[in-house]
């Protein structure tokens, strides 16, 4: 017989889960952290990690992986591909064991809480939804493993389609369906049971960017109306800071820096961070002098960059200088401490303009303005002056293994 929703509703041992022993419909008072309506967001810490350290095959995957998430924040877990992301999300989600760690969820720990008992919700790249169910069925599916009432369930699948705008497709299949209306039924799924957390693994990593960008708009829209406490895994930054208030940067198994967009985006603590995060111009010098309120580095070329302020190097130090194009003017006359170089290409996005140049020792450079009805547009092999905001510009220690600011 096919299921329906009616199936669903009547007949909770369905669900591929086992369902607890005890009923919450039944239940006088929430249980501990076993209820996820009983850890609703209010004021301090909803999610706090310490320490999480895991390994496969002897190599460690994350190593002292700790952060706090309050009440109702957005944190966007941030990294390239195999930074450790997904392990971490998987160990919070309860669906694997770390070697070491604590992981508290409304101050209670869960180390010895199953993963369906947890009061989170998930929502996987590929959405995971049930093909054979239909649109309410697949929302009413962690409903009926929980054994809410039949007559309460449907009302929560109608108020999920209502929130997610899909209220005339509760009876379509999943394949009836674009990307991005099946996105919004794994949401809604996601947070029928209302979660103490939200977990998002990649969410619109299957998407097109213009769908994307829509879908983050309602994604956040969507929080902020039911107040979720909500943690995002990315590797897409435009994703992350579109979404996040804070963002927690992952780079080969551990945390380099915790902070808002903003925040990571002006003040890097790390090379890796100002190179991962946005674009970033990379030169690499030695310091050639040290003066009260200002560092002199040498460039390969036999340029020199004047940083105004003292940096904590000694003199021959080997410095990375990192800065972003929009701090970098073009100019047809030189200047003190402009740099030489060659215009290679000009690309027109939108209303700003990225300039690729060149210097005399071979190395890139990247400058963008905003383009306007009287811009000047040099042409391809124009020689140039580039003349750097050396107040925005970043300096680390060329040794990749104390690269700090």
């Amino acid at each position: 017989m096919p299921e329906t929703e009616a199936n669903i509703i009547d007949r909770p041992h369905l669900c591929l889960v086992p369902p607890r022993a005890e009923r919450f419909d039944d239940m006088a008072k929430p249980k501990g952290i076993f209820m996820a309506e009983a850890l609703k967001a209010g004021e301090g810490k909803q999610l706090s990690v310490r320490g999480l350290t895991h390994s496969y095959g002897g190599q460690n995957a994350i190593s002292d992986i700790s952060f706090e998430v309050e009440a109702g924040e957005i944190v966007a877990l941030l990294g390239p591909s195999g930074c450790g992301k997904s392990t971490v999300l998987r160990a919070i989600a309860g669906l694997i064991q770390p070697r070491s760690g604590a992981v508290q969820l409304g101050g209670q720990n869960l180390a010895n809480v199953s993963a369906r008992s947890r009061g989170i919700g998930m929502v996987f790249q590929n959405y995971a939804l049930f093909p054979h169910l239909t649109v309410a069925e697949n929302i009413a599916y962690p409903l009926a493993c929980q054994h809410m009432p039949r007559v309460e369930r449907r009302e929560r699948v109608e108020e999920m389609l209502s929130l997610v705008q899909l209220k005339s497709y509760g009876n379509r299949l999943p394949r009836e369906l674009s990307g991005g209306q099946q996105q919004r039924v794994a949401v809604a799924r996601a947070i029928a049971g209302r979660p103490s957390l939200l977990l998002l693994d990649e969410p619109f990593g299957a998407l097109d960017r213009a769908l994307r960008f829509d879908l983050q708009v309602e994604l956040l829209h969507l929080q902020k109306t039911l107040g979720i406490t909500t943690l995002i895994v990315t590797h897409d930054q435009e994703e992350a800071q579109s979404l996040a208030g804070r963002l927690v940067l992952m780079n080969k198994g551990n945390v380099e820096q915790i902070d808002t967009p903003m925040a990571v985006y002006d003040r890097p603590k790390t090379l890796f961070v100002n190179t991962f995060i946005g674009q970033a111009n990379v030169l690499h010098g030695t310091v050639e002098r040290l003066d009260a309120e200002a560092t002199t580095v040498a460039l390969p070329n036999g340029n020199t960059v004047v940083l105004p302020r003292r940096l904590n190097f000694t003199v021959g130090s080997k410095v990375t200088i990192t800065f972003r194009p929009e701090d970098v003017r073009l100019s047809t006359n030189p200047s003190d401490f402009a740099l030489p170089a060659r215009l290679t290409v000009s690309v027109p996005l939108g209303p700003t303009l990225v300039h690729d140049l060149v210097l005399d020792d071979g190395t890139g450079l990247r400058a963008s303005q905003v383009r306007g009805p009287y811009t000047f547009i040099p042409e391809p092999g124009a020689q140039l002056f580039a003349e750097i905001d050396t107040l925005r510009c970043h300096a680390f220690p060329s040794d990749p293994e104390t690269s700090r600011e």
